[in-house]
């Protein structure tokens, strides 16, 4: 499972944790405005704006698992399993396949504004990319410095829903976190006041006692809680190292170690990778589970107006400053 998020200080920054228990081969991978993406049904796209994320290449192909675009809009899919449906082809409607959607997105429009008005006429499809990799089940969190949107395919058809604190996780579908963050308005960053009886006195013993319910488990409800939390109450200065390090603190609060999400046959859930992307700047930085130290790309040190991708294999094994 997955958890995306935003944060504006001066710039605006966007990314995600990836969690499961194993990589198909994921690189930082830069799309450059004159690659020509080949839609299944919505002919080739040959100007586009360029884009960086991290994506699986197949075929070619950069499978994005989320991305930003030169504009500064972002786009990533987190696993929506057991409520994502596809349909048909349909004519009059984009038909754009599911591993289409963000290339689609990030390649036309520079605003959520502007993907508002694409979303009326998208309809996405059931193309898988090919045998070797079925359909996944997925939904979307949109975002730019201003607003931030949640997109759903679901039986009903899509929903676009507003998504005011700019965080998303996976089930259940978006209405319902959302409505589930009323159970949790009595948290706090302060220290609590006895509402329990004026009969009874009451000491905080610990500071952070006004968090006292913050759910702790590592199912997507109680990481959207919690990293909705995190976020909202997140303090940091503006330059790009207190904002970049504060981005990734406020996705270390929902990150997954390995052994605690017991997945069968030996394997385990972990965060095999967190994204922090300034997309006004469009540098891409990135940790992985055996790699804390954080790694940046700059998506304009790459040829933006070339036709190939440009792709950066991701720098794996802990690397431990010594001091003395």
């Amino acid at each position: 499972m997955c958890t995306a998020a935003t944060y504006k200080t001066k710039d605006f920054y966007f990314g995600r944790t990836l969690d499961y228990e194993f990589s198909y081969g994921d690189e930082v991978t830069v799309t450059p405005r004159k690659y020509p993406f080949r839609f299944r049904k919505m002919g080739i796209m040959e100007n586009h704006y360029a884009m960086i994320g991290m994506a699986h290449v197949a075929e070619n192909y950069p499978l994005y698992y989320e991305a930003v675009n030169e504009k500064g809009l972002g786009m990533a899919g987190l696993n929506f399993v057991g409520n994502a449906d596809y349909k048909e082809e349909a004519r009059g409607m984009d038909n754009v396949a599911l591993f289409e959607f963000i290339p689609w997105i990030l390649g036309q429009c520079a605003s959520v504004k502007e993907v508002r008005k694409l979303l009326v006429r998208i309809n996405l499809v059931q193309i898988p990319f090919n045998d070797k990799f079925p359909l996944a089940e997925l939904h979307w969190l949109i975002s730019d410095r201003n607003e931030s949107i949640t997109v759903e395919s679901v039986k009903e058809g899509m929903k676009v829903y507003d998504n005011p604190m700019g965080v998303l996780t996976n089930n259940p579908p978006f209405a319902e976190q959302l409505f589930q963050l009323n159970n949790y308005m009595n948290l706090s960053t302060k220290s609590p006041e006895n509402h329990f009886s004026d009969k009874l006195t009451f000491h905080t013993y610990s500071r952070g006692m006004g968090a006292l319910g913050l759910p702790g488990d590592l199912s997507s409800q109680s990481r959207f809680v919690r990293a909705t939390f995190t976020k909202m109450n997140s303090v940091s200065g503006d330059s790009e190292s207190e904002s970049v390090s504060q981005f990734f603190h406020i996705l270390g609060s929902v990150e997954q170690q390995r052994g605690c999400c017991n997945v069968g046959d030996g394997k385990y859930e972990i965060t095999i990778y967190t994204s922090c992307c300034n997309a006004d700047k469009g540098i891409y930085y990135y940790t992985t589970y055996e790699n804390h130290q954080i790694t940046a790309v700059d998506m304009h040190r790459a040829n933006l107006n070339g036709t190939m991708l440009t792709r950066y294999p991701l720098i794996q094994g802990e690397q431990i400053k010594m001091q003395n």
